[in-house]
């Protein structure tokens, strides 16, 4: 990312995207560089305009974005990756997916009419999605985690859209186009070779299933190992090492090599992401840094409401709400998942049930606690072991029991966690004096004083009232606050949580944020 020279000390001056991609960057305005006389010919090129979807990213766009720009971009995007992310743990069949993937990208990817238009400005639509995809490049390259997230849900957004260009019935220009702009240069199989090799070719399962389709159907000649996706699903003909694909299937080579070319853009990217953010510390470096926490469902961050609200804490908000108002037993439960992307049986029904009963919903839940499983395990291998138990908490397999999340004297009486291993139980309880005080101090609580007299109560055993002097510590003037019921904090997590968000909510003075409900205690 580079910004005009002579406008580093207005954080509100336009932005010039340069984001690791081809060394020369090339206007995207400049549409004859493209092969288009102008933008309607740009626009209706590749059979209807489909293909001009689909970009492989190479070239790095040069434009001028305001900071407002830059940042509506990157979220709009945001909400499509996320909605892929979400619909994959669902297990969406295909035709739902691509029907609610292409809603995604028609609400968030598409620039909005001209005020004396109806239709959208295809251009608009275009530098909409290359800026976008380009800004979430810099912002997700700098870790391992983020440059994988990113990768998958690219990935899939990409395949997406070849795939509807390439199922345009009666038209493959739209694919034959995509190809030829991007420099795919496949080796065609000549007629008489096709007709050599017919009937093996329409063997294939899934191929041509009569002569006319035969006939009407081109083929590509193209290393074995370059279509090994095809070759493991017995989806195209291999013979002396050269694997024989139909244009309609030749998504998947182009799929994998889209994905090799993020993937080493992204690691280029990450090697220059410091300089960059240090260099724009006061304009979009924070912005870069921030990108992956942002939220972007409806509302605010902490607009969460009871179980039977329009909202309520789900995947997206979890991580800030985590911060702001969770006591420090659910804290330390959210800390050891997001670290060790599991948690053992005892964390997840203490958490999961707190979850439930903070309002969170089975959908959000199943999403929230597979987005960190499937980072060290399959979707396959989280749906087998872990999605039933979850659906359990939640009354809907087993008796049908709707279970309640724990009060904290079940918690404290509960089996002790194994140290390093397990994150469940009462950190007031089963924490030692020397690790109880070095969190306190690692998370800022109170002063020095403050945390002498909640470890005073620890010492005496009143575990309890520590976690209570805790939430006094960290919500000064709480019960002259209105609005805000102080009934069960240190007797109940969920209370804690229902007290924290009503106290922040009133303090920030939004009529949106409501509290919490709590579900009964056990």
């Amino acid at each position: 990312l580079q910004h005009k020279p002579g406008h580093h000390n207005n954080p509100h001056t336009a932005a010039t995207m340069n984001v690791a991609g081809r060394p020369r960057p090339v206007p995207l305005s400049d549409v004859k560089k493209r092969g288009y006389a102008d933008a309607s010919s740009f626009a209706s090129a590749a059979g209807g305009g489909a293909a001009v979807d689909v970009d492989m990213y190479l070239d790095v766009p040069s434009f001028e974005l305001s900071l407002d720009e830059f940042e509506e971009y990157a979220l709009t995007r945001l909400k499509v990756l996320r909605k892929i992310e979400e619909m994959k743990t669902r297990n969406l069949s295909a035709e739902i997916f691509r029907t609610q993937l292409d809603t995604s990208i028609k609400t968030n990817l598409t620039a909005s009419p001209a005020p004396d238009s109806k239709k959208p400005d295809p251009m608009e639509s275009k530098k909409l999605d290359v800026a976008s995809h380009f800004i979430l490049r810099a912002a997700y390259c700098r870790t391992e985690d983020l440059r994988r997230w990113f990768l998958a849900q690219e990935c899939r957004l990409f395949r997406h859209r070849l795939e509807t260009v390439a199922q345009i019935k009666g038209n493959n220009d739209g694919l034959r186009d995509f190809l030829a702009r991007n420099d795919f240069n496949l080796d065609r199989v000549s007629r008489g070779e096709k007709e050599k090799l017919g009937e093996k070719l329409m063997s294939v399962p899934g191929g041509p299933q009569n002569p006319v389709e035969f006939h009407a159907t081109e083929y590509y000649r193209v290393p074995f190992v370059q279509a090994l996706e095809l070759v493991s699903r017995r989806e195209c003909y291999v013979e002396r090492g050269m694997a024989y694909v139909p244009l309609v299937r030749i998504v998947s080579i182009v799929a994998a090599k889209f994905r090799a070319s993020l993937s080493k853009s992204l690691a280029l990217a990450a090697g220059v992401f410091g300089q960059v953010a240090h260099d724009e510390q006061a304009r979009i470096g924070p912005l870069l840094k921030s990108m992956n926490s942002q939220y972007t469902g409806p509302g605010a961050p902490n607009a969460v409401v009871g179980v039977d609200g329009e909202e309520a804490v789900t995947a997206a908000t979890v991580d800030v709400l985590a911060a702001q108002s969770m006591p420090l037993c659910m804290q330390q439960l959210h800390v050891g998942l997001k670290r060790d992307h599991k948690l053992k049986h005892q964390g997840r029904l203490q958490y999961g049930l707190f979850l439930k009963g903070a309002g969170m919903s089975l959908e959000e839940h199943t999403l929230f606690f597979a987005r960190e499983f499937t980072r060290i395990m399959t979707s396959e291998q989280f749906n087998k072991g872990y999605s039933y138990s979850i659906r359990h908490m939640h009354g809907k397999e087993g008796k049908r029991t709707s279970y309640t999340p724990y009060n904290c004297m079940k918690i404290i009486i509960g089996n002790p966690p194994q140290s390093g291993v397990e994150h469940h139980g009462c950190p007031y309880k089963h924490y030692d004096d020397g690790n109880l005080s070095a969190l306190l101090t690692k998370l800022k609580v109170g002063s020095v004083s403050d945390r002498d007299a909640i470890m005073a109560q620890k010492k005496d055993g009143n575990f309890q009232l520590a976690c209570a002097k805790h939430f006094e510590v960290m919500h000064p003037s709480a019960t002259s606050v209105e609005g805000v019921n102080l009934e069960g904090v240190g007797n109940h997590p969920n209370s804690w949580f229902s007290s924290s968000v009503s106290y922040h909510n009133a303090k920030s003075g939004s009529n949106s944020m409501e509290v919490v409900k709590t579900e009964g205690a056990v």
